[in-house]
């Protein structure tokens, strides 16, 4: 068994393998000797996948089969005392603990970490992004206080988003090997402790520091005797001070070594200044430039080397989409330039795709994200350019593109981009996604808004939506009467303006497959006045096919169920229905919907509540009227299941419901033989065909039609 296949059977099979301890926590029944490297990625796809949680974290408290060096918990709700048990009596060399949002704190994580030895030596890296350290509850260890100093052994320490204060600042900068440190977001207001790590400091990330209260001139001294610096981030979202411009203007003896530089949303910068940065610093090989109105000065496009994030190009762009995922300031501002850039797109670019999804996922509550990122996904989808994405990517952005449905239900652009990009025939066809709830939410959509042009690419994707649904997602969306009557609605002003549009026939195709073995559906129709309306619209639009067509398939929906067959015994409706079978001037797809709705009404004599010779002549008809009918060249009707199909075919029936079911058969066969020969054998219609060929009463149109039929799937 390869090592994936283990870590997935340990997943997906985990209350299997385990027993429980008094506490509720699992523990292996049974574990090898994994190692290292496997216990980390069990315990990293556990945390991605949602998994992680105090009862399953306990498999890790045995740490002789299941030793951790690089543990992954970010965002996972764990406890301080379950954390406590299972993580820190690992010799770990990583902890990224970031966003976990339970009661867990710094301070908790940190006397848990130094209370194993092994820990405080061989901890290398600590990720505590996003918690509150509540440092003042650490206690003493042996006579010294417990904090960051404890563990001797970190090089790579991230606080961004914490409660980071001066003091705690110190502790840090007494660490004998720190090189990265990320104090992003934080509250702390002066950085001279650093001049503490002169020697080790290599990146120094500072992002959006809007409590420090330093002069520039004290603060460009301390950053100029960080000797060792080679990575500083000084980046913010509006504020343009002072301290940057003198950095940049300042003498090239201060920070000489420095290859990246991040001065995003500083707003005082001139090109002068950054002209003679980038030629004192021959070694410079990233700078971060995003609103800052420079990205496009000649020595950074001119700089083979140099990876720039801007508004510049495409090039700059995209840096700043892969670099500031995480930081919602710089994520929409470079969204915004990317809309503009694509608007025009005509070639399919997957790459760009992935790094708006990125941020779509990474700030899914952000308006502002959602807003300019759905507008991207339409320009990087519209027309042919979905066909060429690879299906997985747009199947996780139509999931993204749902989620932002759902979390802003009231914000009408942002529903109107999403919807945009929806309307595409080849998403809506061929993409996995959950297409139930793309239904449910566009249904939502429609019912508050009227623009024509909106509410026309509504209907169409609820139209092909509910077609593609299975009978038990068709059954619950059909339970919704609020969902007949919006459709209902739409047809009925369609109607009465007596229009003919594609509006109007999506309306009518979605109810046709929304009524499509669906009895509570059907009967929500028939409650909603539904019948009433599609006979006016029999009567009104008796010269387009296409309207009769998808009325006529509604018909037979209500007449495959047997206690609202009594609903259509209405002598007009039934002789205006006969009169569209006997006209040979109607299309075939009008004349055998109408067969079909009169074949199942005219199947069932006991049910029969009109005039017998009004019966008699529609068996009549029925068989001579088919006879007649040519097999059509294009798809006329697809089905789900056959089980309607069945009371027709069996012996006892009259010719004429028994020729008319067998030529739907036969249609639908010719057209896709693998898929319906299938079905036919799974819903034992086979054998009733097979009874047909066989029985001598049989008419022998229908014999000959059903060993057709057997011939063509066996």
């Amino acid at each position: 068994m390869t090592s994936d296949c283990l870590l997935m059977y340990c997943r997906t099979h985990l209350d299997a393998l385990c027993s429980r301890r008094a506490d509720g926590s699992l523990y292996l029944s049974w574990a090898p000797l994994l190692p290292p490297e496997m216990a980390d990625q069990l315990l990293h796809r556990m945390a991605a996948m949602g998994l992680l949680s105090d009862r399953t974290v306990g498999i890790f408290r045995n740490c002789k089969e299941l030793r951790l060096r690089r543990a992954f918990i970010r965002s996972c709700s764990v406890s301080a005392q379950a954390f406590r048990l299972a993580l820190c009596p690992h010799r770990l060399q990583e902890l990224d603990a970031s966003w976990i949002p339970s009661d867990i704190t710094g301070a908790s994580i940190i006397a848990g970490l130094a209370s194993n030895p092994e820990c405080r030596s061989s901890l290398q890296r600590l990720s505590l992004n996003g918690l509150h350290l509540d440092y003042e509850s650490l206690g003493e260890d042996g006579g010294a206080r417990v904090g960051f100093s404890s563990l001797q052994g970190l090089r790579t320490l991230n606080l961004a988003h914490t409660n980071l204060t001066d003091a705690i600042l110190k502790d840090i900068c007494s660490l004998p090997q720190l090189e990265n440190l990320d104090i992003s977001c934080s509250t702390v207001s002066d950085l001279t402790a650093l001049l503490e790590c002169r020697n080790t400091l290599r990146s120094l990330v500072a992002h959006r520091l809007r409590q420090l209260d330093m002069s520039a001139a004290r603060l460009i001294f301390v950053l100029s005797q960080l000797h060792a610096l080679r990575h500083l981030d000084f980046s913010d979202d509006h504020f343009g001070d002072e301290t940057v411009r003198q950095l940049l203007e300042g003498s090239p003896q201060v920070l000489p070594a420095l290859v990246s530089l991040d001065v995003s949303g500083r707003k005082r910068i001139t090109e002068a200044a950054l002209r003679a940065f980038v030629e004192a610093r021959s070694g410079l090989l990233f700078l971060g430039l995003l609103a800052t109105g420079v990205s496009s000065c000649d020595v950074v496009t001119s700089h083979k080397n140099l990876k720039v994030t801007g508004e510049a190009n495409e090039s700059q762009i995209c840096e700043a989409l892969r670099r500031y995922n995480e930081r919602e300031c710089f994520v929409r501002e470079a969204l915004v330039h990317l809309y503009n850039m694509t608007t025009d797109i005509d070639k399919p670019r997957p790459d760009i795709l992935k790094l708006v999804l990125s941020g779509m996922q990474s700030h899914f509550t952000s308006l502002h994200i959602q807003l300019v990122a759905t507008a991207c996904v339409f320009n990087l989808t519209t027309q042919d350019l979905a066909e060429a994405m690879p299906v997985h990517l747009l199947s996780s952005t139509v999931t993204q593109l749902l989620y932002a449905m759902m979390n802003f239900p009231n914000h009408q652009q942002v529903q109107k981009n999403c919807l945009l990009a929806l309307c595409s025939d080849y998403i809506l066809q061929d993409v996995p996604f959950d297409k139930y709830l793309a239904a449910k939410l566009v249904m939502n959509w429609l019912s508050t808004h009227e623009d024509p042009t909106l509410q026309r690419m509504a209907v169409a994707v609820i139209s092909i939506l509910v077609a593609k649904l299975s009978t038990e997602e068709t059954s619950q969306l059909g339970n919704d009467i609020f969902i007949m009557k919006q459709l209902l609605g739409i047809v009925q002003q369609k109607a009465m303006a007596g229009v003919v549009d594609t509006t109007l026939k999506f309306a009518l195709s979605a109810l046709w497959n929304l009524t499509d073995e669906t009895p509570t559906a059907a009967r929500h129709f028939i409650q909603c006045q539904g019948l009433e309306l599609y006979e006016e619209v029999l009567e009104s639009y008796h010269t387009e096919s296409s309207i009769q067509q998808k009325v006529l398939g509604l018909l037979n929906n209500i007449a495959e169920v047997e206690e609202l067959q009594g609903e259509l015994m209405e002598e007009d409706l039934v002789e205006h229905i006969l009169s569209l079978l006997q006209d040979s001037q109607m299309e075939v797809g009008v004349r055998y919907f109408a067969g079909g709705m009169l074949a199942q009404l005219a199947s069932r004599p006991e049910a029969w509540t009109l005039d017998d010779e009004l019966r008699t002549t529609i068996l009549e008809q029925l068989h001579a009227s088919i006879m007649t009918w040519t097999r059509p060249e294009r798809e006329m009707v697809s089905y789900r299941s056959f089980r309607p199909f069945c009371p027709l075919l069996q012996t006892s029936q009259p010719s004429g419901v028994q020729l008319w079911a067998a030529w739907a058969i036969h249609l639908v066969c010719s057209q896709n033989t693998t898929h319906y020969g299938s079905m036919l054998q799974k819903e034992g219609v086979i054998d009733l065909l097979k009874a047909l060929a066989a029985d001598s009463d049989t008419h022998s149109d229908i014999k000959r039609l059903s060993e057709t039929i057997l011939s063509m799937v066996e």
